[in-house]
């Protein structure tokens, strides 16, 4: 059965989600699979997140909302080895997860309204300091300072 998704305020046309990324990764050989499969489901997790409803206009996600909702899911499924999993499919910018939405728009996988831009995606945040910022120790931990009890 074929799958409508819903990116912005045009229905797309039916066509299966797998067969779709299958055909882009041949036309695109600049992602993998996986990199589609994980847009797809950072996508639905946004579109909950920013409580979007589940069909129609207002579903409509913006790219920097979009960003966000990828930023978020990545962390929670990933943690402190995200910014590795992302290189490893070749996405090392938030530019890179444009090119993959649109590479979906392209196959009417998703959808987009006409102030829907591919340059929305560009310079979205730092990878640095989105992915591994949130992992690396705090500073001014003084562990010298701070002594065991001793035994009585």
């Amino acid at each position: 059965m074929a799958e409508r998704v819903w990116y912005g305020q045009k229905p797309m046309k039916k066509f299966g989600f797998q067969e779709a990324v299958e055909q882009i990764v041949d036309e695109d050989p600049r992602y993998p699979a996986e990199a589609y499969h994980f847009v797809r489901l950072a996508l639905d997790d946004a579109v909950k997140r920013f409580e979007k409803p589940i069909e129609g206009p207002g579903r409509h996600v913006t790219g920097g909302e979009l960003l966000e909702g990828i930023r978020l899911y990545a962390l929670s499924e990933f943690g402190a080895i995200t910014r590795t999993v992302l290189a490893h499919w070749g996405i090392r910018e938030t530019i890179d997860f444009g090119h993959i939405v649109f590479n979906l728009v392209g196959k009417g996988i998703l959808g987009k309204t006409d102030e829907d831009k591919l340059e929305d995606f560009a310079d979205g945040y730092d990878f640095d300091r989105a992915f591994r910022t949130p992992f690396r120790p705090r500073r001014n931990v003084n562990v010298a300072a701070k002594r065991l009890p001793e035994e009585a």
